[in-house]
């Protein structure tokens, strides 16, 4: 393997080829018109320009890039995540031009691409799920006996879902119609899908995730997990590996759980099993994720292993190089997703040009960038502008690297979620890890955050002042 195209932008991109190029392997970057002047076009050997600005005519053309690809001679295409990274089409017509796809073959991205067919497939298997029904329904009639018999609250969820569209919780019988329209017509327009099923609702869950990675000689093994609790509209904020919560006999069962659902799609390289964790630690598998997570450098830093590498050597054909019993927790990782969003304003996008963008720096802190000061922020895309990682011996050791990291990030011209991160490594429920998906909901208010940033300004003013008459203090010397 010499040559890879990454078929992604932003930080991921960088990510891959910084291993990549550790490797020796050549990599091509693709982009829009509007990513032309992008770090992570300057950062790779060679870069083609694939379409316009919208993801559809340009990050989404499966064929185009394959084209592109046959066209500069490369041996395999690497999609990172998002965009083609788990579209099993665009894998099969990868592996059809004779270049290799880094991921699973299209067959398990397929399964574990729809809810219920991932359920399917892992039933023989004796891994624990939520009760509730392994059918698509659209009858309104047939949820109402449903939900009688597992009992309310209920989750209604897109079958071909993610990212928390086409999910509602139902609290009684009376609003099970109305919400379970809005779950099928949010669906139906976010996948071309409207099927939906119904499982019996976790109250107050943690979510848990496994790392799994898999070789095509039969090898499957588990790189331990990460809690994935801390969220904002079901989506992920804050990240840590390990999670404060599992005792070295649960994350055995976990980890074992997540290698037998690997084993039934007939996995191939890096993929991620989600569990929800309840009050009572009582695990049940939720989905997989058929690609390299976001969060994947808590795992890293814990493991010193390059999931990347494994990747690239995994999709080579070669056999994995570390067994199970070769891996052992150290130390404790955190991450935080910086997005440009307004905390302040139910983190809604906050596109703009970063007048200032200073990343923080030191032993322990890893930033994985895809910005640069002087940049605008496409509105076209996912707004997330680097991931924010520490590292530290003990779980407190990294919480106040991050605190330290997050004073030392200096970004000015779009909002983002640093003060949010902030404040959740700040807030005593992180600190003692007695928290679950309802952390925001529970914890955070926009008056906190703008009291904290009043307190800070107010601080920045008086030592601006003691400066000032500091500085009147000293004699001056009349020049003549």
């Amino acid at each position: 393997m010499k040559k890879i195209l990454i078929a992604n932008r932003g930080e991921i991109a960088i990510r891959v080829m910084t291993t990549a190029h550790k490797m020796g392997i050549k990599t091509v970057a693709i982009y829009s018109t509007v990513d032309r002047n992008a770090p992570h076009v300057k950062f790779a050997n060679e870069a083609v320009c694939i379409g316009e600005a919208p993801s559809n005519q340009s990050y989404l053309l499966g064929s185009k890039i394959i084209e592109v690809a046959k066209q500069l001679d490369v041996d395999a295409i690497h999609p990172g995540y998002g965009f083609l990274s788990e579209n099993a089409d665009f894998a099969e017509e990868v592996e059809k031009n004779d270049i290799i796809f880094i991921g699973p073959k299209s067959k398990a991205i397929k399964v574990m691409g729809s809810k219920l067919a991932a359920k399917e497939a892992v039933k023989a298997y004796d891994i624990p799920m939520v009760p509730g029904i392994d059918e698509a329904i659209t009858d309104v009639d047939k949820a109402k006996k449903i939900a009688t018999e597992i009992g309310f609250p209920i989750l209604i969820k897109a079958s071909a879902g993610g990212g928390g569209k086409g999910m509602r919780v139902v609290e009684e019988e009376k609003d099970l119609e109305s919400q379970m329209n809005r779950a099928i017509s949010e669906a139906t327009s976010a996948f071309g899908d409207g099927s939906v099923f119904i499982e019996k609702y976790v109250a107050s869950p943690r979510h848990i995730e496994i790392q799994v990675m898999a070789d095509s000689h039969g090898n499957v093994i588990h790189l331990f997990e990460r809690e994935c609790s801390v969220q904002r509209r079901h989506q992920k904020v804050v990240e840590e590996a390990p999670s404060a919560v599992l005792s070295p006999e649960l994350r055995a069962k976990m980890g074992e759980a997540a290698v037998k659902v690997a084993k039934a799609c007939d996995y191939l390289g890096a993929g991620t099993v989600e569990f929800l964790l309840d009050e009572n630690h009582n695990f049940y598998f939720l989905e997989m994720n058929t690609r390299l997570q976001v969060e994947h450098p808590v795992t890293e830093l814990i493991t010193g292993i390059d999931l990347v590498e494994l990747q690239i050597k995994v999709a080579r054909g070669e056999k994995l190089s570390v067994q199970q019993e070769d891996l052992k927790i150290k130390g404790h990782a955190l991450e935080l997703r910086i997005y440009a969003e307004d905390p302040m304003n139910d983190f809604l996008p906050s596109v703009g040009y970063l007048e200032t963008y200073k990343i923080p720096v030191g032993k322990g802190i890893r930033v994985d960038n895809g910005f640069e000061e002087g940049m605008d922020i496409p509105i076209y895309y996912d707004p997330m502008l680097a991931k924010l990682i520490t590292y530290g011996a003990t779980r407190e050791e990294a919480i106040q690297l991050m605190i330290k990291a997050i004073n030392n990030y200096d970004i000015k011209g779009v909002q983002t979620t640093l003060p949010f991160g902030k404040f959740v490594f700040e807030h005593e429920a992180f600190k003692s890890g007695n928290f679950d998906t309802h952390f925001v909901k529970k914890h955070f208010t926009t008056e906190i955050i703008q009291s904290a940033t009043k307190e800070e300004a107010k601080i920045a003013a008086l030592l601006a002042m003691k400066q000032y008459i500091e500085d009147q203090k000293t004699v001056r010397i009349p020049t003549l």
